[in-house]
């Protein structure tokens, strides 16, 4: 398996301009005109692509610069003709700076020579243009600064506007290098702030709530696992006297409110309408013990499917309490529950690795996907099924499926070895799915988890049939633990 950054790697360092490459900052082709152009086709040129300066290129050699304040100065303030050609007004002594060089080492050239562009190269080739706006937004864009600028929002359309920069965040992070553990983290944390903000503004427009509630999220919010395009998961655990004739009405308003806000800020409706916004999933403390003991007990192809969804719970906001007893009365029961742990093994078989009887990675055969591999429910969700299992089994109160297989191998549910293996194959998966989504929308298409291995470097390549690899020999593993004699 390949040497990722390491999980645990402080989040604060993978958002410094010392940690962010200048290809992060390339948000689109640089503006290039001839050096004969007229100036003022120049400037229109700069109009019509919405952009501060232009750059001066013949034969893809780069001649100067043009910027907004050349344009004031040397044109318009000497008088000059602006049908002269525009080489005559440029900056020509120019510095670069490498697409691989640190967004910190441009920073400080700027402030070095007080200048606000600087052009970027690939070798000899021009590729992009940064400003010292891109670097302050940059910075801006940093989780800590991002989560205040939500929790400073007053309305839905000022969070939405915040929220459009999560996916920015995401992709600045991919290319720093940011291991894929810490990357779910600060998505999710930044999911956490939209909601808990959400209902901030929600109990200020229907008044305080009338009994405590805990708002929970569950899938990859709820295991700290989300990326920034994403459905929502989510649901109310509230008080036990909860009337739905005296109380009803507020908290059916509150999780419109809260799960409209996350829709509007990108986090679709749920598919399965697994949201507080669904009554069945907005009930008291007393209801939710019941639906996990029938889940429990009885463990048909729905209660396994919301038993996925469920268990990966996590509390958001409100009384924290009403969470944790009900995740730990929960626990408790899981390990003894051998029949509900085969049938969740059972289900985890459902999604298996690509891989045919000679150990060589698969592609899908037919249909819009053919010749790709769907790294997420082939390579991804397995995983997280198995320690989704591991940490029933072994009554772990873990949600992160990282965390989740740490904590196993001290129980002893699965060796060091192979739970190492697992975070490996996990981080080397969901890191080729982050940077397969990242070049998709960099093109200007919607991402996807379809994966083409034309994509991937010869050792890449290997590194995949290594991850489906460990998968699907633990898969083995643990159908030979609960299900030898089926059941």
């Amino acid at each position: 398996m390949p040497t990722m950054p390491a999980a645990d790697t402080p989040i604060d360092d993978t958002l410094t301009l010392t940690a962010t490459p200048v290809r992060a900052l390339l948000r689109r082709e640089p503006v290039c005109v001839p050096p004969d152009l007229p100036i003022q086709a120049a400037a229109q040129r700069m109009r019509d692509h919405g952009v501060s300066s232009v750059l001066i290129t013949h034969e893809d050699r780069l001649l100067g610069i043009v910027t907004d304040r050349d344009l004031r100065n040397r044109v318009l303030a000497a008088g000059l003709d602006p049908q002269r050609p525009v080489i005559e007004v440029a900056t020509t002594a120019l510095q670069t700076v490498d697409i691989g060089d640190a967004a910190f080492d441009a920073l400080l050239l700027m402030a070095r020579l007080n200048i606000h562009h600087v052009p970027v190269t690939d070798g000899t080739k021009v590729v992009g243009l940064i400003s010292s706006t891109d670097l302050h937004q940059r910075q801006s864009d940093s989780a800590v600064v991002l989560a205040q600028a939500i929790h400073q929002q007053d309305t839905v359309a000022d969070l939405q506007a915040v929220a459009a920069r999560i996916g920015a965040l995401q992709r600045q992070l991919a290319a720093a290098g940011t291991s894929a553990h810490a990357m779910g983290r600060v998505v999710s944390a930044m999911t956490d702030a939209l909601t808990t903000r959400l209902l901030q503004l929600a109990e200020r427009e229907l008044g305080p709530a009338p009994l405590p509630y805990a708002w929970v999220a569950a899938g990859s919010q709820g295991r700290n696992e989300q990326t920034a395009k994403s459905d929502q998961d989510n649901c109310l655990v509230l008080h036990d006297d909860y009337d739905p004739d005296r109380h009803g009405a507020y908290f059916e308003a509150l999780a419109r409110f809260v799960c409209d806000g996350l829709n509007a800020c990108g986090y679709v409706y749920c598919p399965g309408e697994m949201m507080a916004l669904n009554a069945q999933w907005r009930q008291p403390l007393a209801r939710w013990r019941e639906s996990f003991r029938r889940w429990i007990e009885t463990p048909d192809p729905k209660a396994l499917m919301l038993t996925c969804v469920f268990f990966d719970q996590r509390f958001v906001a409100g009384e924290r309490t009403l969470v944790e007893t009900l995740r730990a009365e929960v626990l408790a029961r899981t390990p003894s529950q051998r029949i509900f742990l085969a049938h969740m093994v059972s289900n985890a078989l459902t999604h298996t690795p690509p891989l045919n009887w000679l150990g060589h990675v698969q592609t899908i055969r037919h249909g819009e996907h053919a010749g790709t591999i769907d790294l997420k429910h082939s390579g991804i969700v397995p995983i997280i099924d198995l320690a989704r299992v591991y940490a029933l089994a072994g009554g772990i109160a873990a949600v992160n499926t990282r965390e989740r297989l740490l904590h196993s191998a001290e129980s002893g549910e699965i060796s060091s070895e192979r739970a190492r293996d697992l975070i490996d194959a996990l981080e080397f998966l969901t890191t080729l799915r982050v940077q397969h989504q990242a070049r998709m929308l960099e093109a200007g298409h919607a991402a996807d988890n379809h994966l083409r291995p034309a994509e991937l470097s010869e050792l890449e390549r290997r590194h995949l049939k290594d991850a489906f690899a460990v998968v699907k020999d633990l898969q083995g593993v643990l159908e030979k633990r609960y299900l030898a004699g089926r059941f």
